[in-house]
C-alpha cells in the first residue's frame, strides 16, 4: 500500500508537469496549426531566465518575469521568423522551429555555460508537505501540482468563457470573419504563440529547480511532450491533460517495480520460456523499460486510435 500510495501521488505530480509542458504546445497547434519542436527550448529558457532572476531579485518575481520574457521572445519569433514562411506551408514551419532549437541550445550553453547551474527550489518550499508511511511528499512537488492545476483551469476559462478566447477560436477557421469585425488577426496570432511559449517558460520556472537545469533538460522532455500531444489527441487540451496524468502514473510505478518482465507477463498469463525471446529478454525488468513506455504508447495509438485519446482529428 505504501508503494501504491507513493508512487500514484510521484506520478501524478510528474504527470502535472508534463501537462504544463505539453499545454502551451496543445495551443499553439491547436489555435495555429503549428507542431513547434522549439516548444522544449522554451521551457529550458524559463529555467535558466528563472534561475537568473532569482539570483538577482528572489524565485517569486522570477515566477512571473521568466515566462514573460520567454513569452515576449516567442512572440518575437512569430512576428519576425514564422509568419514569413507561414504561406509556404507546414514544413518550413516545422523546419524553422527546429532551427531556432538548435540556436536556443547553442545560446545558453554560451551565456550559462555547459554544465548544470545551481538552480534550487527556495527555502519557503523546501519542507516536506506531509508524511506518508515514513516516506515524506516534498511540498514543492505540492506547490507544482498546484500550479499545473490553476494553469488548466485558467486556459479553459479563457478559451470558453471570454471574449477574447472566442476571437482566437475564431481566427484560426474564419480569419475573414475576425478581421471584418475588426480584430488584428495576425496580432491573435502572435499572442498565441507567445502566450504558449510562455506557458513553457512557467513550466521550465517550476520545473527545473524540481530536476536539473542543464543543456541537455530539452532534448530530455521534448520528445515526451509531443507524445503526450499525440497520445491525447492533436489539438486537444483536455486529451492533453489525460494522457500526461496516464504517461506520468504509469512511467513512475513502472520505474518502482524491480520484477522481471517476464514475471509480468506471466501474471498476465502468457508463459514466455528463455528460448522464446532470448536470455536478454528473459533478464529484463520493468524498471528497465519504463523510459520507453511513453513510445509504446504513442505506437500503440497510432494503430488503434490516430486521432488519440480524445482528439478530433486525424494524425
Amino acid at each position: 500500500m505504501e508503494f501504491f500510495t507513493v508512487s500514484l501521488l510521484n506520478g501524478i505530480s510528474y504527470g502535472l508537469l508534463l501537462f504544463m509542458l505539453s499545454s502551451g504546445l496543445t495551443l499553439i497547434f491547436s489555435m495555429m496549426g503549428v507542431l513547434n519542436f522549439a516548444h522544449a527550448s522554451f521551457y529550458m529558457l524559463g529555467a535558466y531566465f528563472a534561475f537568473t532572476v532569482a539570483q538577482l531579485v528572489g524565485y517569486w518575481p522570477a515566477l512571473v518575469v521568466a515566462p514573460l520574457l520567454v513569452g515576449v521572445l516567442g512572440a518575437a519569433f512569430e512576428v519576425y521568423c514564422l509568419r514569413r514562411v507561414h504561406k509556404f506551408g507546414h514544413v518550413p514551419e516545422l523546419l524553422i522551429t527546429f532551427g531556432l532549437s538548435f540556436i536556443i541550445l547553442e545560446m545558453v550553453q554560451l551565456v550559462w555555460g555547459t554544465s548544470s547551474v545551481d538552480y534550487r527550489v527556495p527555502a519557503l518550499l523546501s519542507g516536506p508537505l506531509f508524511t506518508l508511511y515514513g516516506t515524506q511528499f516534498p511540498l514543492y512537488r505540492g506547490f507544482m501540482m498546484l500550479v499545473a492545476v490553476l494553469m488548466l483551469i485558467a486556459i479553459w476559462l479563457l478559451l470558453t468563457r471570454t471574449r477574447i478566447g472566442l476571437v482566437i477560436q475564431a481566427a484560426l477557421t474564419h480569419p475573414e470573419t475576425v478581421e471584418a469585425l475588426g480584430h488584428n488577426v495576425p496580432r491573435v496570432f502572435m499572442l498565441v504563440f507567445g502566450g504558449g511559449a510562455a506557458l513553457a517558460g512557467l513550466a521550465g520556472v517550476i520545473g527545473g529547480n524540481a530536476f536539473v537545469t542543464e543543456p541537455g533538460m530539452a532534448a530530455t522532455v521534448g520528445s515526451v511532450i509531443f507524445v503526450v500531444v499525440v497520445v491525447g489527441g492533436m489539438g486537444s487540451l483536455s486529451g492533453a491533460f489525460v494522457a500526461s496524468l496516464l504517461i506520468g502514473i504509469v512511467q513512475t510505478f513502472a520505474v518502482g517495480i524491480d520484477a522481471s518482465l517476464v514475471w509480468a507477463l506471466g501474471k498476465l498469463g502468457l508463459a514466455i520460456t528463455p528460448e522464446t525471446f532470448g536470455w536478454a529478454l528473459w533478464k529484463l525488468k520493468i524498471s528497465q523499460i519504463a523510459p520507453i513506455l511513453p513510445y509504446v504508447f504513442l505506437v500503440l495509438i497510432l494503430i488503434f486510435r490516430p486521432k488519440g485519446l480524445l482528439g478530433t482529428r486525424e494524425g
